[in-house]
């Protein structure tokens, strides 16, 4: 029998995220009394990982991301999975160390030998980035569900937060939209042979550039696109600041296929989540721009700003490294909305 992943879970990758106002009030009360001098990045300023100074400006990152099946086969589950947790360690411009697993099987459903694929594939993505998958924690649960805890580490001087963004920044994108609207049409069967190689593609690519990146102080701020989709997580930028983001519609990239999946009204239903909880942001989304801009992105680029004056030396830099990028958009003083799509 042919089993498909993604019949035995009701949401999918990174979709799968409680939404950030239920979040919200789940952690709010919860905040530690106790201060840790040594805690540069907690959960705070909702950033991607957390950040701890060992000593001599020499920083540990710690990670965790884990979600139920985004694909029907096991192996590359497994391979988005890991690249989708080892990510966050690469936006905070950190050079990853070691992964342990997280493992969820329904053992009566599924069986072992999946399981092992899972497994298999998350090895092969830890071993492209350079690291060991040194152990992990496995339970009987309900539905599937796999990730990894992931350590890095960072020099202080060369940490990147989400929430630094600079007037005048130039936004850069490094993987093109539209992620979530394909998983959708993979799990209602409408995705092609073709489009589920670029899909896989584009979701097991490691954002590996961010630890280079990291070394660029006019690199201001730095964050990976996931589950609250490029609006969401472009408004935890702009956060903590007066500042509005001008967005180039035609320079946002969306891949081509999930442009005419989403004409024909393909979105995950995380997607209206996103748009409820962003509308009042933002100005200049019209007709079916939210199915893109509000596409929860499982193992989604990186989206980060540069000051403008280095934009030239920026767009050397990433296209010697043979990086997809787009320049999506800048950073001006305070508008009526946080983000203006023009």
């Amino acid at each position: 029998m042919d089993i498909k992943l993604t019949q035995y879970s009701k949401a999918s990758g990174c979709g799968c995220k409680i939404a950030p106002a239920v979040l919200d009030e789940i952690l709010n009360g919860c905040k530690q009394d106790q201060i840790f001098k040594n805690l540069l990045v907690g959960n705070e300023s909702k950033d991607d990982a957390a950040v701890y100074e060992i000593e001599h400006g020499n920083c540990i990152i710690s990670t965790t991301d884990f979600f139920m099946p985004i694909v029907d086969d096991a192996y590359d589950f497994g391979r988005i999975a890991a690249c989708n947790a080892i990510s966050d360690v690469y936006a905070m411009g950190g050079k990853p160390l070691m992964a342990i697993a997280i493992l969820g099987w329904p053992v009566e459903k599924l069986a072992p030998e999946m399981a092992q694929q899972v497994i298999k594939g998350a090895q092969s993505i830890c071993a492209e980035a350079g690291i060991p998958l040194a152990g992990g924690h496995s339970v009987d649960t309900p539905e599937p569900l796999f990730g990894l805890a992931v350590t890095g580490l960072v020099h202080k001087e060369n940490i990147k937060q989400n929430n630094s963004i600079q007037l005048g920044d130039i936004l850069y994108i490094t993987k093109p939209l539209g992620i979530g609207v394909m998983a959708t049409a993979l799990k209602r069967g409408k995705l092609s042979d073709e489009q589920y190689l670029e899909f896989l593609a584009e979701t097991t690519r490691l954002n590996s550039i961010g630890e280079q990146l990291s070394k660029f102080p006019y690199v201001t701020a730095m964050t990976d696109i996931t589950g609250f989709g490029f609006a969401g997580h472009l408004l935890e930028m702009l956060s903590t600041h007066q500042f509005s983001a001008i967005i180039s519609k035609v320079d946002l990239p969306v891949m081509e296929a999930a442009k005419a999946l989403a004409a024909q009204f393909v979105f995950p239903d995380n997607t209206t989540r996103n748009y409820n909880a962003q509308l009042a942001d933002i100005e200049g989304m019209t007709g079916l721009d939210f199915i893109t801009y509000c596409d929860p992105q499982t193992s989604g680029g990186l989206l980060f700003s540069v000051s403008a004056q280095h934009e030239n030396e920026m767009d050397d830099f990433l296209n010697q490294q043979n990086q997809y990028f787009a320049k999506v958009g800048r950073i001006e003083t305070k508008r009526e909305k946080k983000i203006v799509f023009e």
